[in-house]
């Protein structure tokens, strides 16, 4: 059909995601070998045009929502500078040892809290 699956837009969300995390100054396997997963508990994807291919995609991703145990991102697929897609993930803390929902880890408080307050975006 010539477009990309619609199963990769979450894929483009991960990575950008995982580049805006970065600029807390922690790797997400940093943050997991500190004893914490940050756990998918819901995604929200609308596609407003597809991406065909060869198009090539940025991908934006701004921390929308702070709070104690749970932090919301919001993404933006782009391709020759026309929204494709915009979608949302939300997420808990979760500590690896007992497997339980837990505030965020007071070393990445900060950090994490900067990512809101600096309005920066991931791509």
């Amino acid at each position: 059909m010539g477009v990309v699956h619609h199963a990769v837009y979450p894929i483009w969300f991960e990575l950008a995601r995982t580049h805006l995390c970065r600029q807390t100054g922690f790797s997400y396997a940093e943050i997991e070998n500190s004893g914490y997963f940050l756990l998918v508990t819901r995604l929200a994807l609308d596609y407003r045009k597809s991406v065909r291919y060869p198009d090539e995609v940025t991908t934006t991703c701004r921390l929308e929502r702070y709070a104690g145990r749970g932090l919301r991102f919001g993404y933006e697929v782009h391709a020759h500078d026309v929204l494709r897609a915009r979608g949302t993930t939300h997420h808990i803390w979760l500590e690896i040892a007992t497997g339980k929902p837990c505030r965020i880890p007071d070393h990445l408080a900060e950090p994490f809290a900067g990512l809101l307050a600096a309005d920066t975006a991931g791509s």
